[in-house]
C-alpha cells in the first residue's frame, strides 16, 4: 500500500507543476499585452542580456526611441518653446515699460514741480499703462507709479482705471502690492463706484476676511460704506442664504438678535455658520479689523454658554491688544475682562504689558483700562504691570483727554462728569449666556450703538430702580471690596504720591488746561471720600500752597500767560475748590486775596471771590464776610440770584 501511495504522489506532483507554469505564462502574456506596441517589439527584437548590465542606454537605442516618439509630443514641445519665448519677450517689454514709468515717477512725485507739468507726466504715464493696468497693479515696482497717477490724475482718467480694474478686483484684493492701489481707488471712488465695488464683494466677504491681505480691503470698504452697506457686508457672515440672496439685506434691523426672527432664520444654524466663519479668522490672528469685532459681538449675543466661553478664552491674551483700539473692540475687551475669570484677567494683563501707555492714550483703550482697575482683584499684578507703566508718563496723561480717565477713575470712581453715558453703558455690558442680566446687556448694547430712540433709552434709564453707578457696581466683576481695591491701587502702589508731585510741579498749566484742571481738582480735594488725606495730607497742603502762590501774583498785562484768577478754565476750577474744599479756601484767602478782594471783584475772577460768600463752611464765611459784605452792598461784587434770595429770606 505504501508503494502504491508513493507512486500516486509522484505522478500527481508533475501535474501541479504544469498548472503553475501555465498560470505564470498566462500572467506574463497579460502583462506583455498591457505594454505599448513599441516596447513589445523592442523586447522581442532585443532580448535582455543578463551578462552585460549597462547603466545608460547606447546612442543607437536612444535614436530608435526618438524615432518612435509620436508627433503630438513633438508639437507640444514646440508649443512649450514658443510659450517660453513669448514670456521672455513679454518680460522684456514689461521691464522696459517699468524703466520708462520709473523715470516718469521720479519726476512727477517731486514737491517742487508745477501742477501743469505733473498732469502732463501723469497723462503720459497713463497712456503707456493703458491696457496693462491689471498687470501693473500687481507689480512690486510699477504699482507705486500707478498709485501716484491715481492720486494726481483727472477724474476721467481715474474712472478709466476703475473700469479697467473692475473685472480683476477680487484677484487684486489678495495681492500684496495691489491692495494699496485698491484702497486709494476706494478713497476717491464716487457713490456709484463704491456701490459697484460692494456688489463685487457680495458672496466673497468670508473668503477675503480669512486672507491677511484681502481682509484689509474688506475693512477699508466697511469703513467707507454707509450704514446699509456696512450691514450688507455683515449679513454675509451670518448665513449662506444671506450670501446668495441680496433681497434679504433690505431690512431695518441691525442687531443679529432682531434679524433672526425677522428673517425667520434658525438660530442654531446661524450660530454654527458664524462660528465656522470666526474660528479660522481667530486661528490666523486676523483680529485688527472693526468688521470682525462687530461680528464677534453679534456672535456673543446669541452664543450659548460653552461657545461664548471658548471665544472669551481665545481672545483673552495678546490678541486683545490689537482689538481694543475700536469701539466694538473695546467692548470685547471689557467683556473678556468681566467674564474671563481670574485666569483670563491674568492673561489680559500680561498681554497688555509694554502697551499700557499707548492704550491709555487711546479713546477706546482707556475704557478697557478703567474696567481693569475697577474689576481685577489681583492688585499686585495690576500695580506691577499697569500702575508701573503709568507712573513714568503721568505728566502726559494728566493733560490728555483719554489718558486722564484711568487716573480719574481711581480718584473719583464712575463719575458721570468724566465718563459719559456711552462709557457707562459700555462698562455695564455683559454676555447674556454668561450672565443673568440679559436685559441689562440688551439695553446697554442698544444705547451704545445708537440704534434705539434716545428718548426711549432715557425713559428706560429713569424707570430703572438703580442709578448708573449702582448698576455698574452690580455688574459681575471682582469679589474684592471696591474701596479696598482702590486704596491698594492708588495709595499703596505709590501712584497717588507721584500724582500729587506732578500736580505741584505743573499747577499753573493744569489749572489753565481744559482736561488737566479736573485732575488737579480731584487731587487737591483728596479724592472722593478723602482717600488721599490719611497718608498724603501734608503733600496736599503743599499743593494748596502752590496754587495759592500762583493766585497771589500781581495782576499785570505784560505777562504772556493769563492770571489764574482771570483765565476761563482756572477761575472756574478755583471756584469749585473754594466751594468743595474749605482748607483750600482758607489757604487761598490768607495767601492771595485778603485785603485784595476789591481788585479781583470783576471779570472771571469775581466768580472766585463770590464763592467765598457761597461757602457752606462757617470758618470761611466768618473770615471773609467782613471784607466781602461791603463790596456786595456797594454793588461791586454780585452773588448769584439764588444765593441773594436765600440770604434775604
Amino acid at each position: 500500500m505504501a508503494a502504491k501511495n508513493q507512486s500516486n504522489t509522484n505522478t500527481a506532483s508533475p501535474k501541479k507543476r504544469q498548472r503553475v507554469a501555465a498560470n505564470a505564462k498566462s500572467e506574463a502574456a497579460k502583462a506583455i499585452s498591457k505594454n505599448p506596441k513599441f516596447s513589445e517589439s523592442k523586447s522581442a527584437a532585443n532580448p535582455p542580456n543578463k551578462l552585460s548590465k549597462k547603466p545608460f542606454k547606447s546612442s543607437s537605442s536612444f535614436e530608435q526611441s526618438e524615432k518612435k516618439v509620436p508627433k503630438s509630443k513633438r508639437e507640444l514641445r514646440l508649443q512649450a518653446k514658443e510659450l517660453a519665448e513669448a514670456r521672455k519677450k513679454k518680460r522684456k517689454r514689461h521691464y522696459s515699460l517699468e524703466q520708462e514709468l520709473a523715470s516718469l515717477w521720479e519726476k512727477m512725485r517731486r514737491h517742487n514741480i508745477s501742477k501743469e507739468e505733473r498732469s502732463k507726466l501723469v497723462s503720459e504715464a497713463m497712456q503707456k499703462m493703458k491696457g496693462t493696468i491689471p498687470e501693473i497693479a500687481g507689480s512690486h515696482v510699477s504699482s507705486r507709479v500707478l498709485q501716484t497717477c491715481v492720486k494726481y490724475c483727472s477724474q476721467a482718467e481715474r474712472d478709466a482705471v476703475f473700469e479697467e480694474l473692475r473685472p480683476h478686483f477680487l484677484n487684486l484684493a489678495c495681492n500684496t502690492y495691489a491692495v494699496h492701489l485698491l484702497k486709494k481707488m476706494l478713497d476717491n471712488a464716487s457713490k456709484k463706484q463704491l456701490e459697484a465695488f460692494m456688489s463685487i464683494l457680495h458672496g466673497h466677504v468670508v473668503f477675503l476676511l480669512r486672507n491677511m491681505v484681502g481682509s484689509v480691503v474688506v475693512e477699508h470698504a466697511y469703513q467707507l460704506g454707509n450704514a446699509a452697506q456696512k450691514q450688507s457686508l455683515l449679513l454675509q457672515l451670518y448665513s449662506k442664504e444671506l450670501q446668495l440672496f441680496k433681497d434679504l439685506h433690505s431690512t431695518k434691523e441691525r442687531r443679529l438678535v432682531d434679524l433672526i426672527p425677522k428673517l425667520s432664520l434658525n438660530k442654531s444654524s446661524v450660530q454654527r455658520e458664524l462660528a465656522s466663519v470666526i474660528q479660522p479668522i481667530l486661528e490666523k490672528g486676523i483680529v485688527d479689523h472693526s468688521i470682525i469685532h462687530r461680528a464677534l459681538l453679534e456672535y456673543l449675543s446669541i452664543a450659548d454658554k460653552t461657545s461664548a466661553t471658548d471665544v472669551i478664552e481665545q481672545l483673552s491674551g495678546p490678541l486683545l491688544v490689537r482689538m481694543i483700539g475700536t469701539r466694538d473692540g473695546a467692548k470685547l475687551g471689557i467683556l473678556c475682562n468681566k467674564h474671563g475669570g481670574a485666569k483670563g484677567r491674568k492673561k489680559i494683563i500680561k498681554g497688555i504689558k509694554g502697551h499700557v501707555g499707548k492704550i491709555a492714550h487711546d479713546q477706546y483703550g482707556s475704557t478697557v483700562l478703567v474696567s481693569i482697575l475697577s474689576m481685577v482683584d489681583d492688585t499686585k499684578l495690576v500695580s506691577k504691570v499697569v500702575i508701573r507703566e503709568l507712573q513714568p508718563i503721568l505728566k502726559e496723561l494728566v493733560f490728555d483727554k483719554s489718558g486722564r480717565r484711568p487716573l480719574l477713575q481711581l480718584l473719583h470712581p464712575n463719575s458721570p462728569r468724566y465718563l459719559g453715558v456711552d462709557d457707562m453703558a459700555t462698562l455695564s455690558l455683559s454676555i447674556p449666556s454668561l450672565s443673568d442680566k440679559a436685559m441689562q446687556f440688551s439695553f446697554s448694547y442698544h444705547l451704545v450703538n445708537g440704534e434705539s430712540d434716545e428718548e426711549e433709552a432715557i425713559a428706560d434709564n429713569k424707570n430703572s430702580s438703580k442709578s448708573p453707578e449702582e448698576n455698574l457696581h452690580s455688574v459681575d466683576g471682582g469679589k474684592k471690596d471696591p474701596s479696598l481695591r482702590r486704596i491698594e491701587l492708588l495709595v499703596n502702589s505709590g501712584l497717588a504720591q507721584s500724582l500729587v508731585d506732578t500736580c505741584i510741579e505743573n499747577a499753573g498749566e493744569l489749572l489753565r488746561s481744559n482736561f488737566g484742571k479736573e485732575v488737579i481738582y480731584e487731587v487737591a480735594t483728596g479724592g472722593v471720600d478723602g482717600v488721599l488725606l490719611p497718608t498724603l495730607a501734608e503733600k496736599i497742603n503743599d499743593l494748596h500752597g502752590a496754587i495759592a502762590s500762583l493766585a497771589s501774583l500781581p495782576k499785570t498785562d505784560e505777562s504772556d500767560e493769563e492770571h489764574v484768577l482771570e483765565n476761563f478754565h482756572s477761575s472756574r476750577t478755583l471756584r469749585k475748590l473754594v466751594l468743595d474744599c474749605p482748607t483750600f479756601a482758607l489757604t487761598l484767602w490768607k495767601t492771595a486775596l485778603e485785603g485784595k478782594a476789591e481788585i479781583w471783584a470783576q471779570g472771571h475772577s469775581c466768580k472766585v471771590i463770590s464763592a467765598f460768600m457761597e461757602s457752606s463752611d462757617s470758618k470761611v464765611l466768618e473770615l471773609t464776610k467782613k471784607e466781602l459784605q461791603p463790596l456786595i452792598e456797594r454793588g461791586i461784587l454780585k452773588l448769584p440770584e439764588n444765593k441773594l434770595t436765600s440770604k434775604e429770606g
